[in-house]
């Protein structure tokens, strides 16, 4: 089957009826939760989870996609509008966003900021499907030695990326390691870290952890804040006009190129990818000193950044089987839900998820275009809604979907406990993704370490002879190297200062 059937096949899978539902139905859910703060992509998915366990397996992942990119979309409403991004990646969107809707600018940001999106978007679709094939027949030459490796250097990024102290973060990893291991033994079947619950023979559900970590402890966290208030401008003016289209284009460009490159790099992601399209956009701009004070470039090239890196972050999540960040990972445990294991073998195995799921997205965008332009009212107006209303239905959101995955009581108490450890764990800032991203990969991270012993009759040297796995292990040498001697050159800065 040659590249341009395996498209048509892909656009056959994704035009079905019951796949165009559930991709409008992801998109919607998507925009509304990016424009409602303090929910985000990753507690959604935790949400509705349990809910896909009865839709076919295409058309859940298809939902749940459609809900991770078209967060991108609606978070850029409260940073422009409320100067409250409504989603992270949004954050530095408000620092333009809403000093031009202050200027009467409100619509010119919105519709740069959507167009932008939808173009960066389908930029990633396209380099994801030319990018995630190849990789995916590589990687059909990879051992457990390679796996190892490549897993080591996803989590040792994930920490060295994160905003907070990398010691925390690499505190949340071994915690997250260590909640991977509890269960059956995969290779003697005895069981390990069980302390006596029989419930618990089976792991710790991802269903749970993740809804308590990021549902739970983010409503404790949202009761603390005030309400939101919109800044009251009109929306009109929605498409710009040619001089600022000039503008904003190469901000477009860049953002697309940083954005998509961010989202394949582990530990990158949406968040890291507007951050750092805006720092180079300030770089080229012959006027660095206006960018915060409302130039339409503040607000195209993080949002065309952040809509790349949601789109491209599916590249080694499909064709290696490796998550990027924490929704990638929560992603990651829907496919193995429905019997699907992400990587490789995808492509031949699953050929109707991986093609139809990558349609989709082009289906999606479109969808997310023609939501985002003319509906920015309504998404305006359901900002207006009580948290006191919201919090309570996202709480039985909680409840019945973790009861509903085992029916067992046990799994609520879990959630519960993860949530209050989530919330604990914000307020002393420690990051939870770390974690998350540690429990998915711990059992092929352990798995891919016995196997290589296996082969090796115990010996550590087979990730250092073997050239993919020992560039591996030296970038993680070297990344944990460099983090140590930045941080003591940083205390000795201090002690010169004082």
């Amino acid at each position: 089957m040659e590249f341009g059937n395996f498209i048509l096949y892909g656009l056959q899978v994704a035009i079905q009826p019951l796949n165009l539902i559930y991709c409008f139905i992801g998109v919607f859910i998507g925009t509304l939760i990016g424009v409602l703060p303090g929910i985000g992509p990753t507690g959604t998915l935790s949400l509705l989870l349990p809910i896909t366990f009865h839709i076919p397996p295409v058309s859940a992942i298809i939902m749940l996609a459609g809900i991770y990119y078209g967060c991108q979309y609606g978070g850029s409403i409260t940073s422009i509008l409320a100067n409250i991004p409504g989603e992270a990646s949004s954050v530095i969107t408000t620092l333009d966003g809403y000093q031009m809707a202050r200027q009467g600018k409100a619509g010119l940001a919105l519709g740069v900021s959507t167009i932008g999106s939808f173009i960066a978007g389908t930029i990633a679709i396209i380099g994801l499907m030319f990018l995630a094939y190849p990789l995916a027949k590589a990687a059909l030459k990879f051992g457990p030695p390679e796996y190892f490796s490549l897993m080591c250097v996803g989590l040792v990024l994930l920490t060295f990326l994160t905003q907070g102290s990398m010691l925390k973060s690499l505190i949340m990893a071994l915690l997250g390691l260590f909640i991977g291991l509890v269960g059956l033994d995969p290779f003697t079947a005895k069981p390990r870290f069980t302390f006596g619950f029989k419930e618990l023979m089976d792991g710790v559900g991802i269903i749970p952890l993740v809804m308590g970590l990021f549902g739970i402890s983010e409503v404790l966290l949202n009761l603390e804040s005030e309400g939101i208030e919109i800044y009251k401008t009109e929306t009109t003016g929605l498409f710009a006009s040619l001089k600022e289209w000039v503008k904003a284009k190469w901000a477009i460009v860049r953002g697309t190129i940083v954005g998509f490159l961010c989202g394949i790099l582990p530990g990158g992601g949406a968040v890291l990818a507007s951050f750092v399209s805006y720092a180079v956009e300030k770089r080229f701009s012959k006027h660095p000193e206006k960018f915060g004070t409302g130039v339409i470039e503040g607000v195209a090239a993080p949002e065309s950044a952040n809509n790349a890196a949601a789109q491209s972050s599916f590249v080694p999540l499909l064709s290696l089987g490796i998550p990027p960040n924490v929704v990638m990972a929560v992603l990651y445990g829907a496919l193995l839900i429905h019997g699907i294991q992400p990587g490789p073998f995808l492509v031949k195995d699953h050929p109707d998820v991986f093609w139809g799921l990558v349609a989709s997205m082009y289906i999606g965008n479109i969808m997310l275009l023609i939501l985002n332009l003319p509906l920015i009212g309504m998404w305006v107006k359901i900002l207006k809604v009580p948290y006191t209303i919201l919090f309570p239905l996202i709480l039985l959101f909680c409840l019945i979907g973790v009861y509903s995955v085992n029916y067992a009581v046990f799994d609520i108490y879990l959630m519960v406990i993860f949530g209050c450890a989530g919330y604990v764990m914000k307020k002393l800032d420690f990051e939870p993704a770390p974690l998350v991203m540690a429990y998915v990969l711990s059992p092929i991270l352990e798995s891919s370490f016995r196997r290589s012993l296996s082969l090796s009759g115990g010996s550590l040297t087979i990730f250092f002879v073997r050239p993919i796995s020992l560039a591996g292990m030296c970038a993680v040498i070297g990344l944990i190297v460099f983090q140590v001697l930045s941080a003591r050159r940083s205390k000795k800065r201090k002690v010169d200062v004082q």
